[in-house]
């Protein structure tokens, strides 16, 4: 009789390992709040290989539908973070024809820059009629900068500051405007995609100089419009006011492109 009791016993160890065994690591449901829409069921990631810090990681990943109709197509960010809430990693999950309660299971491969032990999902692309349940993607976080830097920034009509900056944009259409003293302004044309993410960057490279410039031999550089030089004096506009120099104390001068009057 010990002996079937202990034989019991051993197979009811047994049993319970392999039930935890084959507990998800974690389950998601989206959306966050509200009647849900999918579930997302991820088992353990298995680490498949590494190169210097990054590491190949894939996990057996289930997904229910949840909702009451067929979604057609739907795109979802998978955000991995480690210990620290730090992401490291990012997986992308694509849907197609998923019918009402179906539940597709599949293996997703992953890199990251550490070791995952959280989970997010955030929606990439959703029908129309579940875009009400997707919030609106966060900002993307971007460095702008000018070549030369310290110009005015205009951002959609809005003054942003000088160059470089480090600015959070909405995704879609936008339009960047630059401007410094003594070179051509311009404005240039930003579109950010729903797949684009933070730490990008623009250098917008400014046009010419729109007027001459002297540079002296104190080291102080003057810019404007260059009217007149003779053997002893030179002669130059700057904000509608004449200035008239010592040839002597002009180290350089740098003659922009004019278009001649017509005679």
């Amino acid at each position: 009789m010990p002996r079937t009791l202990s034989s019991l016993f051993i197979l009811t160890l047994t049993l319970s390992a392999a039930m935890y065994a084959k507990q998800p690591e974690q389950v998601l449901t989206w959306p966050d709040s509200g009647s849900p829409v999918l579930r997302f069921t991820f088992d353990k990631f298995q680490e498949s290989s590494s190169h210097g810090k990054q590491r190949y990681y894939t996990t057996d990943t289930a997904v229910e539908n949840l909702w009451g109709k067929l979604i057609p197509s739907a795109e979802f960010s998978v955000y991995l973070f480690d210990k620290n809430k730090a992401r490291i990693g990012e997986g992308l999950i694509m849907l197609s024809n998923v019918g009402p309660h179906e539940v597709v299971k599949f293996q997703m491969g992953v890199e990251a820059s550490g070791t995952p032990v959280a989970l997010s999902v955030s929606p990439r692309r959703v029908p129309a009629e579940l875009q009400a349940f997707a919030p609106p993607p966060p900002p993307v976080s971007l460095t702008v900068n000018s070549i030369p830097q310290g110009a005015s920034l205009r951002i959609d009509g809005k003054d942003s500051g000088t160059t470089p900056r480090v600015v959070q944009l909405a995704r879609g259409k936008h339009s960047l405007e630059f401007e410094k003293a003594g070179f051509t302004p311009g404005t240039f044309p930003l579109e950010i995609g729903p797949n684009d993410s933070n730490g990008g960057s623009v250098s917008y490279e400014m046009g010419a100089s729109a007027h001459d410039t002297l540079e002296l031999r104190d080291g102080s550089v003057l810019v404007g419009d260059l009217e007149s030089l003779t053997a002893t004096e030179a002669v130059i506009r700057i904000g509608g006011t004449l200035q008239h120099l010592n040839r002597n104390s002009i180290k350089q001068i740098l003659l922009t492109e004019r278009d001649m009057p017509s005679q």
